[in-house]
């Protein structure tokens, strides 16, 4: 995206793993970029880019002002979640019904959601090797995927205005990259941090994305 016009991200979850790595990529292309983050001192420097702009605030926090933070945006990315919070509150789901109505009242309309690759789709299923693993080893999460797929029910029965990608991502944790993370509806792989900022960076702006709830897996553009 480095030769598109700059623009700006509202970045959500912009210390987690993912997230650092979203805002390196944007900020290398010449993006602007505004960042929540609950603890602002856990943001890398970045070489201290004036393109970034970095608030302090919190998606569980009912006082936090969304028209004042998505206003002047083009993007907004979600790359949010807590396990612990999430087993017994579905606070993303509260958190995009209070974010889908200010961007409406803001003329924003492209957003992209980090979901889990263990999640399914609105209307759909799992694999049964997909559903197996969710409910064997990583039954530990079910309060997050319970918490997304909420959030995917939402977006595609009270959202359809809005431009809206979900990115169902695997995802180990970091190191170095291990190729080019491709949508797909029925591949998945399991991907490292940066490999899924690249792939959320070039996704929020591609039009076929739009209305997908698609995972990624390593493969042939």
């Amino acid at each position: 995206m480095a030769s598109m016009t700059p623009k700006t991200f509202l970045v959500l979850g912009a210390t987690g793993g993912t997230g650092k790595h979203f805002v390196s990529l944007a900020l290398a292309d010449g993006h602007r970029v505004r960042a929540l983050a609950r603890t602002p001192s856990k943001m890398p420097s970045y070489d201290n880019n004036k393109n970034l702009e970095v608030r302090q605030g919190s998606v569980t926090d009912p006082s936090l002002e969304l028209d004042d933070l998505v206003a002047g945006v083009d993007y907004v990315i979600a790359m949010i979640g807590d396990k612990e919070a999430q087993r017994t509150a579905k606070i993303n789901t509260a958190f995009v019904k209070r974010l889908v109505p200010a961007m409406r009242r803001q003329g924003v309309k492209r957003f992209l959601y980090q979901s889990g690759g263990l999640t399914r789709p609105y209307g759909g299923s799992l694999s049964p090797i997909t559903w197996i693993f969710r409910y064997t080893i990583a039954r530990g999460f079910d309060g997050q995927h319970s918490d997304n797929e909420a959030v995917h029910g939402y977006l595609a029965t009270e959202a359809m205005d809005l431009d809206w990608t979900i990115h169902r991502a695997g995802i180990i944790g970091d190191g170095p990259s291990k190729g080019t993370l491709v949508r797909s509806s029925s591949k998945i792989s399991i991907g490292v941090f940066r490999d899924t900022a690249a792939y959320n960076y070039r996704t929020i702006v591609e039009d076929a994305a739009v209305h997908t709830c698609d995972m990624s897996y390593y493969g042939s553009q």
